[in-house]
């Protein structure tokens, strides 16, 4: 309990370091630039007190939590009594399919609890009047994190480079951005983006070390990193498909609907 404390209050002393840059931005431009008082002085100090806090909170749980069952949950998936081979014996990729289906459930599970890709949905039905789905919207871009995890994995267990994945998937983006409808390009860019945040990054990272650290002849400091870049890529992939499909759909509802005027 002492050791939690002292960690505790590590990190909430770190974490006002941290905000206080962004704190003495926004007072500057507030007071010296805009030469305005500071609305609703109070509300503001009692947020700034909220916000160090919960992040200092929240950091302990990532490091006392969310990165041990990331690691301890790769290891044990990729040991090699679970998957059934020796000790130290490279085994097919075929193995592993458990990590695969572990790491496809965790990353739609996290992305759907993701706070930054629900405020973009919200956002994205409002300007859109109601056009866009937000939970469509979600649902669409966590698929693109469980591909991407899936087949990030799967990188690591083989060993294969990290930068054919991401050329061939930036190859996809650009073809993609060619045919698909502009007022979709730019949200779905941006649902790349928010998909690496405070809920996946962690559990992510923690996965992808703990795995390359498990699976023989993989190196957690070459191996192990990558795993985000392929959460952020791959989400714009399916936001635009889906964008892709809706215009599809909508050409073939005005081809039907001009047949049956016809």
């Amino acid at each position: 309990m002492i050791d939690f404390f002292t960690d505790l209050s590590v990190i909430f002393l770190s974490t006002i370091t941290d905000v206080l840059p962004i704190l003495i931005i926004i007072v500057f431009f507030q007071l010296v630039v805009l030469r305005q008082p500071i609305p609703h002085l109070k509300k503001v100090i009692l947020g700034g007190v909220y916000v160090v806090v919960g992040l200092a909170f929240f950091l302990i749980g990532l490091e006392k939590a969310l990165f041990p069952i990331g690691k301890i949950m790769a290891t044990q998936l990729s040991d090699p009594t679970f998957i059934g081979a020796s000790a130290n014996e490279i085994t097919s990729w075929t193995s592993y399919y458990w990590i695969y289906i572990f790491a496809a459930l965790i990353g739609f599970s996290t992305t759907i609890a993701e706070p930054s890709l629900i405020a973009i949905a919200l956002k994205a039905d409002e300007v859109s009047a109601g056009t866009i789905n937000p939970v469509i919207l979600r649902i669409t871009v966590a698929i693109g994190v469980a591909f991407a995890l899936a087949l990030g994995t799967f990188r690591i267990v083989t060993g294969t480079p990290l930068y054919l994945y991401i050329m061939v998937g930036y190859i996809i983006v650009i073809i993609q951005t060619i045919f698909t409808p502009k007022k979709f390009v730019a949200l779905a860019y941006d649902s790349g983006g928010v998909t690496t945040s405070t809920v996946t990054v962690p559990i992510v990272a923690a996965l992808g070390l703990g795995l390359s650290s498990a699976v023989p002849g993989r190196n957690p400091a070459i191996d192990g990193f990558g795993l985000i870049a392929f959460a952020s890529l791959f989400p714009i992939i399916s936001v635009l498909g889906y964008a892709q499909l809706l215009e599809l759909k909508k050409r073939l509802s005005n081809i039907k609907t001009h047949k049956n005027e016809v």
